[in-house]
């Protein structure tokens, strides 16, 4: 059983200023930097049966690095906030290996990054507002 979600990373900003090897701080121009795109057109994460049938609604928060190409290294995915269902938990954590990202980007060329990815565990009819 799949449900969809929506979810963007979230990144830290990048940051207009630099230190130079002394500490020195200088002024650069802001480098432009876009976060990893989900691509799969369904999420590749199973609602655990038997949370879905109890109406069990939970977030969990992955922390993920995604390569240069997009591809999500999966000995580095760690829950970086847990849902209070191991189950969700757990089934995020399954589905990471199918996740599929277009790669970052900084100042227009493909990088690899770490960031936090939320997955949304909702009931299409549920108190949280729908299938999001």
């Amino acid at each position: 059983m799949r449900h969809l979600w929506i979810a963007a990373g979230l990144l830290a900003a990048c940051a207009a200023e630099e230190s130079t090897p002394n500490g020195e701080v200088t002024n650069q121009p802001q480098r432009r930097f876009e976060a990893p795109v989900v691509v799969n057109a369904e999420s590749p994460i199973d609602y655990p049966r038997a949370l879905y049938e109890q109406r069990v609604e939970g977030t969990v928060v992955l922390r993920l690095f995604v390569d240069d190409t997009g591809a999500v290294v999966p000995d580095s995915t760690q829950v970086a906030e847990a849902s209070g269902y191991p189950a969700l938990d757990s089934a995020a954590l399954a589905g990471v290996t199918e996740m599929r990202f277009a790669p970052a980007q900084r100042d227009g060329r493909p990088v690899a990054t770490s960031f936090l990815q939320p997955v949304h565990f909702r009931l299409p009819d549920g108190p949280s507002g729908g299938g999001s």
